[in-house]
């Protein structure tokens, strides 16, 4: 019996998803709730899974198609005993079993394995196996797996392995681009490329993700009277602090004490000072919200997404950390559901951990504010009179002046200052 694979419902106020990657082809053993495809729309990835058990008997559309919930995806053979089509094109319909090619019987046809969990599957060719994220890259990169040396256990391949397996593939590439461009390798009888008077380029299409957020940050630009304060955050106290306790936190919370934490906790109390920061615009009314979801941006495969920390005024220095370090695997692996990047009165950037020592982030709209995180540098300051050295770190927050007087913005972030500078008042909320 065969089964039409359709689109699922599509989140609230998403109209159209892209195909991203088929992860299955046509013939290809599938087992009921393994990952057939991914479905790209501007907020998340959606997986298609297998409807039961079966052999993929066809694409109804390929790579780069744009679906509407409900469309027709593929065609599965629950049986696994319908021939494979090939050719099958949007909107047609798939072969039915009857005009299949005729199955051996079950004594002539040789017994196959069960396929291994999605998540430890070994490559077409019989390599290392991977997990989800790194065959994604995989697929999405078209490499060969059987090129990348595993480092995980048992020589299991890891996103990282797949990373710089491009990245050094992409650095060889450049490398004999440049040769090729060099005259004296250059040989006469070689034609120059037909673009860019034969210097190379490629075009690929921009990603849903990549489009939304050029789309908000322009929106940000032309809707918000953004502005920017600085000031800078000696953090000697809560470095010391954390080095003290950072055993006996990993042992009993099981995770690290990591900075975020301190700079989430500094932030809710000063939001809880100045409400106004913690606010929005809607239309000609001011929207003043009695929670604080701190947004924290982080680096994607796809691009900056910002998960949301609900009720971060509710939540421990332990809690913070593990649902920042919980939202950050699911960035990476992209699995973030829509209800996790919904939202947010606050939010939270750190370029730092790419080496910024300065910058202006840009709004989150609605948000009327983000604070921008920069690198730790130990500098000499002047402390009690004395020149002394101390990891000293940059901080920008981003307004929208429309709602948010100067005065707010700069007692804002000396609040944070002074809060992260003397860190037991973050436990005694003073």
């Amino acid at each position: 019996m065969t089964i039409e694979i359709r689109a699922p419902q599509l989140p609230e106020s998403v109209e159209d998803a892209t195909v991203a990657v088929w992860h299955k082809q046509p013939g290809d053993t599938v087992r009921r709730d393994e990952n057939l495809m991914d479905l790209e729309t501007d907020k998340v990835v959606l997986e298609v899974p297998a409807p039961a058990d079966g052999v993929l008997q066809s694409h109804a559309v390929e790579q780069g198609a744009v679906v509407h919930a409900g469309d027709l995806l593929g065609v599965l053979d629950e049986q696994g005993t319908a021939g494979v089509s090939e050719g099958v094109s949007a909107g047609k319909e798939a072969p039915s079993p009857a005009a299949a090619t005729p199955q051996p019987s079950p004594e002539e046809q040789p017994a196959q394995a069960t396929p291994p969990p999605a998540s430890t599957r070994r490559d077409k060719e019989g390599g290392a196996p991977m997990g989800p994220a790194a065959r994604h890259h995989v697929e999405a990169q078209n490499l060969d797996a059987g090129e990348i040396a595993g480092t995980g256990p048992g020589g299991r391949i890891t996103k990282a392995d797949v990373l710089e397996h491009a990245s050094g593939r992409a650095a060889a590439s450049s490398a004999a681009v440049a040769q090729q461009r060099a005259p004296a390798a250059q040989p006469a009888a070689v034609a120059a490329a037909p673009s860019s008077g034969g210097r190379p380029e490629e075009r690929v299409p921009m990603s849903r993700l990549r489009a939304r957020i050029a789309e908000r940050l322009v929106e940000a630009q032309h809707t918000a009277a953004m502005l920017t304060t600085f000031n800078e955050v000696d953090l000697e106290a809560a470095n010391t602090l954390r080095h003290r306790y950072r055993e006996i936190f990993e042992k009993k919370h099981g995770v690290r004490l990591g900075l975020m934490s301190f700079f989430v906790r500094a932030c809710v109390q000063a939001l809880q000072r100045y409400p106004m920061v913690n606010a929005s615009i809607d239309g000609k009314d001011v929207i003043y919200h009695g929670f604080y979801d701190i947004g924290i941006a982080v680096a994607s495969p796809r691009g900056l997404v910002v998960p949301i920390l609900r009720d971060a005024d509710t939540m421990n220095f332990a809690e913070i950390e593990k649902q920042i370090q919980s939202l950050a695997e699911k960035a990476r692996a992209g699995s973030l559901s829509l209800d996790e990047l919904s939202g947010g009165t606050f939010s939270i950037t750190n370029g730092g951990v790419f080496g910024s020592m300065m910058s202006t982030p840009i709004l989150n709209p609605p948000q009327s504010a983000i604070l921008g995180m920069h690198a730790v540098k130990e500098r000499p300051v002047v402390v009690d009179g004395q020149i002394v050295i101390r990891p000293m770190m940059y901080l920008a927050l981003s307004y929208d002046h429309r709602l948010i007087d100067g005065k707010e913005a700069v007692q804002f972030l000396v609040t944070v200052k002074e809060l992260l500078e003397d860190p037991a008042r973050l436990l005694l909320a003073i």
